[in-house]
């Protein structure tokens, strides 16, 4: 069921289902979320087993506010609260020491717990909602601290970015609220805290450059820690992959194979910047945006629908090796090595 999220009924409702137990389909900036109460591990087993996500991949938990980060985490870095100084609420999730005792199912049984603050008017609406205090009557349940709120798809498949397509992915019964189609349209950038020194997980619409900036570290990549590095969500080398085949190319290769296949190409369907050429009326032609952050914006709803148009595979242009195109390459290169 798809709820309007800017009504406060709404929310109220929304609230008293997450506090009783239940999934709730939430939009963020970035994605849209399948949400539970961090804290209960009964809960959390249901985002698990809705996704069929296997258990000990972590979760992003998510709050309302900076105040949040002291039911979850035992210690903040100077370097993190800065961070958290500059991008909250927004698209930066922070992993930090976790709390014993808290959230275990959710961090998939781990001593560190992601913490993001989103910047959606909705979900900051229902994560208020959750937190507030009252009695049982009036919010259904005690209060929740903090949400677990991984994409809203099965695992592995390409995120959410519309009410819709959440209802597309795990049917008609699950509540959603609709806060309309996601700004950033990719997941969050995902940022070690635990490790002395910044560590990109994940890219996204917060660069390195700003991380850097904000801080005053440069962060490593990942690979430069293998055996230090904590599990985090989506960080899999195959994700966020249509049901079509996905393949990476540069405007050459695409021009060179569009040629061969000549008019009688069908079944392909080619995102591109670049000006292409077809003879085949069959084709599906997009073009992908020149500016990065309106490419994150739509990705994955393009991804979806040319799954709609029952394509058998996705010819995509290789994005810039450019610091802006990181997290759309990052998306891109893992659909194409599903």
């Amino acid at each position: 069921m798809i709820l309007d999220g800017t009504l406060p009924a709404f929310i109220a409702a929304a609230a008293r289902a997450v506090r009783s137990g239940a999934l709730l389909g939430l939009p963020t900036e970035t994605v849209y979320g399948l949400a539970a109460d961090a804290s209960s591990d009964a809960a959390v087993a249901q985002i698990f087993a809705a996704k069929g996500r296997p258990s000990d991949h972590p979760l992003i938990v998510h709050v309302a506010d900076a105040s949040g980060i002291a039911h979850f985490a035992s210690a903040v870095p100077d370097f993190a609260q800065k961070l958290v100084d500059a991008f909250w609420p927004g698209p930066l999730t922070l992993i930090l020491p976790r709390r014993p005792g808290v959230a275990t199912a959710a961090t998939g049984g781990q001593d560190s717990v992601g913490l993001r603050c989103p910047a959606h008017p909705v979900a900051h609406a229902l994560l208020a909602a959750c937190a507030a205090p009252g009695d049982a009557a009036t919010h259904g349940g005690p209060p929740v601290w903090g949400v677990a709120a991984p994409s809203a798809n099965r695992f592995g498949r390409v995120s959410p970015t519309t009410a819709q397509h959440v209802q597309d992915e795990l049917g008609a019964d699950l509540l959603v609220l609709d806060g309309g189609p996601c700004a950033v349209g990719i997941e969050s950038t995902i940022v070690d805290c635990t490790r002395g020194v910044p560590v990109l997980l994940r890219p996204g619409a917060i660069t390195r450059a700003q991380i850097a900036a904000a801080c005053g570290l440069q962060p490593l990549s990942k690979d430069e820690l293998p055996a230090q590095t904590p599990r985090s969500s989506g960080t899999l080398e195959a994700h966020y992959a249509p049901a079509a085949k996905v393949r990476l190319m540069d405007a050459r290769a695409l021009q060179t194979a569009l040629d061969l296949l000549g008019a009688d190409a069908a079944h392909i369907a080619i995102y591109a910047r670049s000006a292409l050429h077809t003879r085949s009326s069959r084709l599906v032609m997009r073009r992908m945006p020149d500016d990065a952050a309106a490419a994150a914006q739509q990705l994955f709803a393009v991804l979806r629908g040319f799954d709609d148009q029952a394509v058998k595979l996705i010819w995509i242009e290789i994005p810039p090796a450019t610091p802006e195109w990181e997290g759309v390459r990052d998306r891109l290169q893992r659909a194409a090595a599903a």
